[in-house]
């Protein structure tokens, strides 16, 4: 098959495109012809390998423990382990594979879900990280209730543009905070309001939220407070900056957990859960339609390391897709 592989952690050009052997699958496995897979900021964090911290999280310490990279995905079943009881071959599926920039992929079982019909591959598969990710930090961790005011920081990402639909759909009067360039995408998704970081300081305490989830962001958590009601809830998922070492991500997470001890606001850092559970309750809000992934772009496999440059350096709205297989 054809998979894009790395052999080493770098920028984008250690990606090569070349033919290796399809993947072996194991009995809580199925084998995915791959139609569609997504590209992120976590997908560009594996390729690099920094912050250094995510090596110690199982994906290797001098070099990629999985040489074929991406995770978001959607396809078809094309063959079940013995342990499999929920799918079946034929299935057309999304949710999270290892080594997805390929024709084929292997996936736990347990991180699938069928894929709604009124749904592209493309767009199903940019969804289940970034759409997991917003529908827990909003409802498991956010408890997010109808009629609060939401503030999405970054609301133009991957992440972002998923949060900004799932928080209207579940009754948030939601305001983004994105450049200018991509305003008025953020306004055409469900946004009441959007800031321009640029030109307002949205920390300013002028407007108080009941709910502020950043993503990725660099703000202190003393200026996130000052935007919060007195019992509002802060949700901080990722991070940037803060040096190669951790990112800045757990610099953040420990400060909240231990302010949150003797302030009456929740602070809350979480990792994602990837889990059929999740993707579900995500499906359920695709096939209604009142969730579409935003897909700035699609490439094929060839161009998947162009399309992590753009992303590196700002120039995608939402997320972009890899067509492996076109319709």
């Amino acid at each position: 098959m054809r998979a894009i592989v790395q052999d080493c952690f770098g920028t984008a050009d250690v990606l090569e495109l070349r033919t290796i052997d399809r993947p072996q699958i194991t009995p809580k496995q199925v084998l995915l012809e791959v139609h569609a897979a997504g590209i992120d900021r976590g997908v560009a964090h594996l390729v690099t390998g920094t912050p250094y911290l995510i090596r110690l999280f199982g994906y290797g310490i001098t070099k990629p423990k999985h040489p074929v990279p991406g995770a978001d995905v959607a396809g078809r079943v094309v063959a079940v382990g013995d342990d499999v009881s929920r799918l079946r071959a034929g299935d057309e599926v999304f949710g999270i594979a290892n080594g997805a920039y390929a024709e084929y992929a292997a996936a736990d079982e347990h991180k699938l879900v069928l894929k709604p019909t009124n749904i592209t591959f493309e767009q199903a598969g940019v969804a289940a990280i970034s759409g997991g990710t917003a529908l827990q930090a909003l409802t498991d961790v956010g408890r997010l209730e109808a009629g609060q005011r939401v503030l999405v920081i970054g609301a133009s990402g991957g992440v972002g543009t998923f949060t900004v639909q799932l928080a209207k759909a579940l009754g948030g009067i939601v305001t983004g905070v994105a450049s200018t360039a991509k305003a008025d995408m953020v306004r055409s998704i469900g946004a009441e309001h959007v800031i321009d970081y640029a030109t307002q300081d949205f920390l300013d305490g002028a407007a108080r939220y009941d709910l502020i989830i950043d993503i990725g962001g660099r703000n202190s958590i003393r200026r996130l407070r000052h935007a919060l009601t007195p019992t509002g809830t802060l949700v901080l998922i990722g991070g940037e900056g803060g040096g190669r070492w951790t990112g800045g991500f757990v610099e953040r997470q420990l400060q909240a957990l231990v302010l949150s001890l003797v302030v009456r606001q929740r602070l809350k850092g979480f990792v994602n859960k990837e889990d059929h559970t999740i993707l579900e309750r995500l499906a359920a809000h695709l096939a209604s339609g009142a969730v579409v992934p935003v897909v700035d772009r699609t490439v094929d496999l060839e161009h998947v390391p162009d399309a992590i440059r753009d992303l590196t350096a700002g120039r995608i709205a939402g997320k972009a897709a890899v067509v492996v297989r076109p319709a």
